[in-house]
């Protein structure tokens, strides 16, 4: 057993690791049930081919947004697919929107989650821009090998013990 040394703050155990340090998944059986809501925001930038393309709606593939909105909402449903020590939740509601934004040129979507439950939906919220993101990338990868992902982060969430979180600059 390690001693902590002295002078020095103990580290804070995670919460996702037992006392043998074998990963777990929390138990928030105690916890109230609360209304939680999170929003989280990314950015795919892209060729101007590309991006007139998803505009105007002329992209081989079809509806490259609309298609992208779908896979957002599947994949925010079954997060706890994705990330392994995600509790599954029931969702109240989910929100993806998009962006275009022709100086980049690129896409910003942003994903707005709410649910009632016993743990946050940040997850599920970072997990539906992504999905959205990788979908744009797919469906326009024969116009752009290039596209970038990138800046998916939780700009805001609400409920819970902790309250109120806000990324400052969002």
């Amino acid at each position: 057993m390690k001693r902590p040394v002295r002078g020095r703050a103990r580290p804070r155990r995670s919460s996702h690791f037992d006392e043998r340090g074998a990963a777990r998944m929390v138990d928030v059986g105690d916890k109230a049930v609360t209304s939680r809501e999170a929003v989280a925001r990314g950015r795919v930038s892209l060729s101007r081919e590309a991006f007139d393309s998803i505009v105007s709606g002329t992209a081989k593939k079809g509806d490259v947004l609309g298609v992208a909105r779908i896979a957002a909402i599947q994949a925010a449903k079954r997060t706890a697919d994705w990330i392994p020590l995600c509790h599954p939740l029931a969702l109240d509601a989910l929100e993806v929107s998009f962006e275009p934004d022709a100086s980049g040129p690129a896409i910003s979507i942003e994903a707005l989650v709410r649910t009632s439950a016993r743990t946050g939906v940040e997850m599920e919220a970072m997990v539906a821009v992504s999905a959205a993101a990788l979908t744009i990338y797919d469906m326009c990868k024969s116009i752009d090998r290039g596209i970038s992902i990138g800046d998916v982060r939780l700009v805001r969430k609400s409920g819970g013990k902790s309250g109120l979180y806000e990324r400052a600059g969002s």
